[in-house]
């Protein structure tokens, strides 16, 4: 039975899934929990630090999937683009909730989340996740300590500063750069 469901779930495209769970449809929406879990699952944890809270973000990610699954207009992005941002926003929500912060000396250590992001029989969609990954390692050290900073532990740039002891001028200068030096990598990567 499970390869008969797995056969039906890659007949579907993320866009027609998404549709059908609008609709009320159970079996797409565990379609694509289990194409998404893992993806979820690993930027919660990256935010939040904690793999029970990382789990409950999960599933109130999924949760905010099922209720807003029309909400995705597919000529807008990718599912898992829209699905990503819901789940951050989901983890920040939470880590503000439980009046958290991940201590700026655990700032940057990205290797046992990165390690559960799937890459068996490599898709699309896993190639460019795990590409962010080696994007984000290229970059110069306090590049990556203001993108650590500021998207994972959701800092503004005056946060940043204090927990550094820099200028706030120059966090700004940082993470611009760093953004663009991330979207030169991840537009070299769509040309390739």
């Amino acid at each position: 039975m499970q390869f008969v469901e797995y056969l039906l779930s890659i007949s579907f495209s993320d866009s027609e899934l998404v549709q059908k769970v609008a609709h009320g449809d159970e079996r797409a929406f565990l379609m694509l929990y289990d194409r998404f879990a893992s993806h979820v699952y690993g930027i919660t944890l990256r935010v939040l630090g904690d793999s029970m809270l990382a789990e409950e973000a999960t599933q109130d990610t999924f949760l905010k999937l099922w209720g807003r699954a029309r909400q995705f207009i597919p000529s807008q992005g990718a599912l898992v683009s829209w699905l990503l941002t819901i789940a951050h926003r989901t983890a920040l929500d939470r880590l503000k909730l439980e009046n958290r912060r991940i201590p700026a000396s655990n700032a940057y250590d990205p290797e046992e989340v990165w390690s559960i992001i799937p890459d068996e029989n490599t898709t699309n969609t896993d190639a460019r996740w795990r590409s962010l990954y080696f994007a984000v390692q290229s970059l110069p050290v306090d590049q990556r300590q203001v993108i650590d900073l500021a998207y994972y532990k959701g800092m503004s740039q005056s946060e940043i500063a204090e927990v550094l002891g820099w200028p706030l001028g120059t966090v700004k200068t940082r993470l611009r750069a760093a953004m663009q030096s991330l979207r030169g990598q991840w537009l070299d990567e769509i040309v390739k």
